[in-house]
């Protein structure tokens, strides 16, 4: 079977038909039909100075099914987080940015949507929408409208084989000179990219509700795709956990998780120093049948040393070789509203402020307001004319800065324990409690090198002093050793008060 044939067959007869290894290796081929589409058009001029050039450059990376899988189910639409043993865990825009190399600053990615493109799609694009009432384009039109109809990978064919030919019918069909045809063709790559990578569908269609935001090409690069993909992502996460996969970008996903779960095992490094981050990395690949790596990663999760949670991977980054990373800072570390249409989610940053190299405080966990509402996510007017310029307001104020006074993390362990303890383990011990005696022995150890530096001062002071005949001399001196001395043995009663 070809990469094109698999790619038009419905999920559901799959699901009915074949095993979900099948399903793993059918994935890897849409990936691999995908970027190797994109690396045949991409030209790279206009598309750098619109911004995607980082983003286009990336390399493939193979799908990491049951990684993904597992992570899924882990997923709480609710507070729109992973719940995990040592507390919650977001994929934040700092990650979208450095995983990416994606815009998470600017305008944000919404506006109108209509219950028909069909005119929009014949202006901009020169093509025909599904149905009338629809904003669907099938990409085998589109990809041949880009001059690259036949992209199926023969049998024993070499990368640079299947490349050659794909390269040089996207260059006989587009066109060189700028103007109306240049433009024409840039918006239907462009939809390509958003359509099927950034903002990507299960589906074989590839959805044109962003065309309105192509239509001035000036302007394409000041949007926030960036942050867009993750609200596109934590929307996708929230589906049913029977739907196998996730819509939208996954190895953004799946680098996260690379670079914050390391001890998985799931990811092997390389290319040390590229940027965009995506690039240091490619799958370790597990021969295991999917079902028996899904069980595996969950029992992985549920054992990991709390130790080896990366809350902060990205300390000691080079961010001069990053200015989209430098562009988005104002919004990292932030609460905030994220926009895709008729997606607005939002990213409790709150609820992992250790991300940011701050102890996690107790704060409200998220709830439904009603027990049907998928929080965050509007259903009203997708069949109607809408303007979804809602919350803009914060958005542009960059949301609302994390911050927390918290000494430890104990006591938000705590209350993720009350509210989550039997949700995490099934057979009724409360994971989390863990991270109680974690936080506790971090503690401790944070007063051991207290009562060691206060150990050393007292003996320098000593040696300074030189006796009692000179502590007589110096009384100034004498009051500073009384008050090590006194320091000191409040540090170790309370060093022997946590021992207990």
């Amino acid at each position: 079977m070809s990469p094109s044939e698999g790619d038009d067959i419905p999920v559901a007869t799959l699901t009915k038909c074949c095993s979900i290894d099948f399903l793993l290796i059918l994935s890897e081929l849409r990936s691999r039909l995908g970027w190797s589409v994109v690396r045949a058009i991409y030209q790279g001029t206009r598309l750098e100075e619109i911004g995607f050039g980082p983003f286009l450059r990336l390399d493939e990376l193979t799908p990491d099914v049951a990684l993904i899988q597992a992570l899924k189910e882990r997923w709480d639409p609710e507070c729109q987080a992973f719940l995990l043993p040592w507390g919650h865990m977001i994929p934040t825009l700092e990650d979208v940015a450095r995983i990416t190399g994606l815009r998470v600053d600017g305008q944000a990615v919404t506006g109108v949507t209509y219950t028909g493109y069909q005119e929009m799609v014949e202006r901009l694009l020169g093509l025909e929408v599904t149905r009338e009432r629809s904003s669907l384009v099938p990409r085998t039109r589109l990809q041949a409208s880009l001059g690259v109809a036949d992209a199926c990978h023969q049998i024993g064919e070499g990368q640079a084989e299947y490349m050659a030919p794909l390269t040089a019918d996207a260059r006989a069909t587009l066109a060189e000179e700028e103007g109306a045809a240049a433009d024409r063709d840039l918006r239907r790559f462009l939809i390509l990219v958003i359509g099927k990578l950034i903002l990507g569908t299960r589906g074989d269609p590839v959805s044109c509700r962003c065309l309105p935001l192509l239509e001035d090409l000036t302007q394409v690069g000041s949007y926030a795709w960036g942050a867009a993909l993750l609200a596109h992502l934590f929307d996708s996460l929230g589906t049913s956990s029977r739907e196998t996969g996730i819509a939208g970008f996954f190895p953004l996903l799946q680098v996260w998780a690379y670079c914050h779960l390391p001890s998985l095992g799931r990811g092997v490094p390389r290319r040390r120093g590229a940027v965009p981050l995506l690039q240091r990395w490619r799958f370790c690949r597990d021969e295991r049948s999917l079902r028996r790596q899904v069980t595996l990663i969950h029992d992985a999760l549920d054992t990991v040393p709390f130790e080896h949670v990366q809350w902060t991977p990205y300390v000691g980054e080079d961010d001069t070789t990053q200015p989209w990373v430098e562009r988005g800072r104002p919004y990292f570390g932030r609460d905030i509203w994220l926009h895709c249409f008729n997606t607005v989610v939002p990213l409790h940053h709150r609820l992992v402020a250790r991300t940011l190299g701050l102890h996690q405080a107790v704060v409200e966990f998220p709830t439904r307001q009603r027990s049907w509402e998928r929080p965050g996510r509007s259903f009203c007017g997708i069949q109607q004319v809408t303007d979804w310029t809602v919350r803009l307001d914060d958005w542009e104020l960059w949301g609302k800065e994390v911050v927390s006074e918290a000494t430890s993390d104990e006591d938000y362990f705590w209350a993720y324990a009350r509210k989550y303890g039997a949700q995490l383990d099934p057979k009724g011990r409360i994971s989390s409690l863990e991270g109680i005696l974690h936080s506790t022995i971090q503690q401790r150890d944070d007063l051991q090198a207290v009562v060691d530096q206060l150990r050393a001062e007292l003996d320098r002071v000593e040696q300074m002093v030189g006796g009692a005949s000179s502590s007589r001399e110096d009384p100034g001196r004498s009051v500073l050793e009384g008050q090590l001395a006194a320091a000191e043995a409040r540090a170790e009663d309370a060093l022997a008060q946590l021992r207990e």
